[in-house]
Order: structure tokens, then C-alpha cells, then sequence
């Protein structure tokens, strides 16, 4: 993967989402992306923007926090992005374990972009991507992509 490097100050939803169509050319077939934030902070908004980035339909982009996971892509075809939303999981004692069923990293071989939210409970994965949105004042957002370490 080229070197990454990304960091955008949005101040509206539709900035968020735009962030997010333009961190989408960064990233290829198969990366994981660890979206960290605070409750409200935008992160399934800047999950549709990385929809659409990718060409997947951002309408139907929902935060999986009861479901835990949401794929998107053409009917039929493997899907090219799939989201994870593992704030259910947090602090659980089959947290890791229960991530492990969740199909994450089969979704990465077939080549889907991974975007977990709350990342917390998963290893740090040498080859992920992390992004991390910060509230600043009023309704401002930091976004800020890094590799893991």
C-alpha cells in the first residue's frame, strides 16, 4: 500500500461525508480502517462518504451498532465494503472471540474495505489504516487517518 497521509478539519455532515468520498481514493481492496471517535462525532457519516468513495450506494449506509455489521455493494457481487460496529461488544468477556465470527477478515481476502467502529476489542493489525475523529469547537471535527503501529 502507498504511504497514506491525511488529515481534514470538516464543519458540516456534507464536509464529513466529503472527507470521507476523498479518504476513499486512498484506500485499496482489502485494508482494514479502525475508525475511532467520540458518540456523535460523524463516524458512520464519514462511513458514507467512504461509500461513495468506493461506489457503493451511501443512502443505504446505516450504523450497525444492533446489527453489528452492514456490507454494501452491486447485488450479487462480493460486497466492497463492509462495516463493523463492535460498541455492543466493548468491555464483554467474548469480545475478542466474538469478533472472530463476525467474517472480517474473509471480508478483506475477497478484497472488501473493512471499517470498524470501536476498534477497541481487535488486535492492531500491522497493515490497518486508523482513523480517528475529534471533536473540536462548535461543530468541528479533526479527521486524522494514521497507520497502526
Amino acid at each position: 500500500m502507498t504511504r497514506l497521509s491525511f488529515e481534514v478539519v470538516t464543519r458540516s455532515a456534507a464536509e464529513t461525508r466529503d472527507a470521507g468520498r476523498r479518504l476513499a481514493r486512498l484506500l485499496s481492496p482489502g485494508t482494514l480502517v479502525l475508525l475511532s471517535g467520540p458518540l456523535g462525532a460523524g463516524k458512520t457519516e464519514l462511513v458514507r462518504g467512504i461509500a461513495e468513495g468506493l461506489g457503493a450506494d451511501a443512502g443505504e449506509v446505516a450504523s450497525p451498532t444492533f446489527a453489528l455489521v452492514h456490507e454494501y455493494g452491486a447485488p450479487g457481487a462480493p460486497p466492497i465494503l463492509v462495516h463493523a460496529d463492535l460498541y455492543r461488544l466493548l468491555g464483554t468477556a467474548s469480545g475478542g472471540a466474538a469478533t472472530e465470527d463476525l467474517g472480517l477478515a474473509e471480508a478483506r481476502e475477497r478484497g472488501s474495505v473493512v471499517v470498524v467502529e470501536w476498534p477497541e476489542g481487535l488486535d492492531r493489525e500491522r497493515d490497518a489504516v486508523e482513523v480517528e475523529i475529534a471533536l473540536e469547537d462548535g461543530e468541528a471535527r479533526r479527521i486524522v487517518l494514521r497507520r497502526a503501529s
